[in-house]
């Protein structure tokens, strides 16, 4: 059952398994096991950052395809959400419109970037997706009446997902079960489908064909296989997931601007995190994203606990401020590339591969 769940993609490795295993329970008891409004946002967050890693991981890892667009995917399904609400109505019905105008506009964007652009060589293509991407930036910085401009919008989301609803007079097991609570299941159960989705699309005759175009794309176009064709479509799904992915950030956040969903910040992130998770490997979203956003947020709380021992020793205290937390994070990521060429996933998988051939 669950090899098929998972498409018979398996981790292949026990520390792997254990590590995804934590990361999932963690993610679906996160409200219960670290109660507090930082910890919930964190735990959200990771959830938005495992979808949009993922795809973009479709690109860069499995078809080899360098993109500076892919936020501008995200952008485009958080305003389709805001919009739709603030000019429709705070209800279920605004909420699809938006979302499937989003996917929609998503979609054409992508087959139009695809079809134009990916006959060119990767670095033209990577330029062409960075102008692209510039320029809508620019458009909903500049579009007040419509995006909000600078200032974004703020919306209302359906009664029952509002934090004002309360669906139980006592808290349970410490925590109050309302429309926050419930818009957290819902971004789970969003990604935690999506991702089994995209499970299916890597393992299947067209992932397959993918990961020939990255190995040797002129050997896969000699074999018949229209390279330009599998690399639009694998285009066009990595901006419907990331749209997904904008849609449930403005969902959580009830909020989106251009730097909330657009900025260039947010597409290094993405870049990073695929490198340190492992690239073309789902599973790889998933660590990278953990480790990242974890560190990303706490970082500062654990040099300032840091600092406060090393209170008073000269150059080791201002080297541990919290001021220097951007330092440590780079250094960090130094390590894991230099440590994990292949990415945490591809770590673990090749150290349980050497195990199994030493036994046998």
């Amino acid at each position: 059952m669950l090899r098929a769940l998972l498409s018979h993609d398996l981790p292949r490795s026990k520390p792997l398994a254990v590590l995804l295993a934590l990361c999932f329970l963690g993610l679906a008891c996160a409200p219960f096991i670290f109660p507090g409004t930082q910890a919930l946002n964190v735990a959200a967050k990771i959830l938005v950052f495992i979808l949009l890693v993922a795809s973009y991981d479709l690109l860069l890892g499995y078809t080899g395809i360098v993109s500076f667009a892919h936020t501008m995917f995200v952008g485009i399904g958080a305003y389709g959400i805001a919009i739709a609400s603030t000019r429709l109505g705070a209800d279920w019905t605004s909420l699809a419109i938006g979302f499937i105008a989003a996917l929609a506009l998503s979609a054409l964007l992508a087959l139009a970037m695809g079809l134009a652009s990916l006959r060119v060589k990767a670095i033209f293509f990577a330029m062409i997706t960075l102008a692209v991407a510039s320029a809508f930036m620019t458009l909903a910085s500049q579009l007040s009446d419509l995006t909000g401009g600078e200032d974004g919008l703020n919306f209302q989301l359906p009664e029952v997902l509002r934090p004002s609803t309360e669906f139980m007079d006592d808290p349970f097991l410490g925590v109050m079960l309302d429309g926050k609570l419930l818009t957290y299941y819902l971004l789970l159960a969003a990604v935690t489908g999506l991702i089994l989705l995209l499970l299916r699309v890597v393992n299947s005759p067209f992932g397959r064909v993918l990961q020939a175009i990255r190995e040797n794309e002129f050997r896969a176009e000699a074999i018949g296989y229209r390279t330009v064709v599998y690399r639009t479509g694998a285009n066009v799904i990595a901006a419907l997931l990331a749209c997904c992915g904008g849609a449930l950030l403005a969902l959580w956040l009830r909020y989106t601007g251009p730097e909330t969903a657009m900025s260039m910040e947010i597409m290094l992130d993405l870049l990073l995190i695929v490198v340190i998770g492992g690239m073309g490997t789902v599973y790889g979203a998933v660590i990278g994203s953990v480790l990242f956003i974890v560190a990303q947020n706490y970082l500062q709380a654990l040099l300032k606990s840091a600092g406060a021992l090393v209170d008073g020793v000269p150059g080791l205290s201002t080297l541990v401020s919290p001021d220097r937390w951007l330092l440590w994070l780079g250094l960090l990521f130094v390590l894991a590339v230099y440590h994990f060429p292949g990415g945490i996933v591809g770590r673990l998988r090749l150290a349980a591969w050497a195990r199994g051939r030493a036994r046998s």
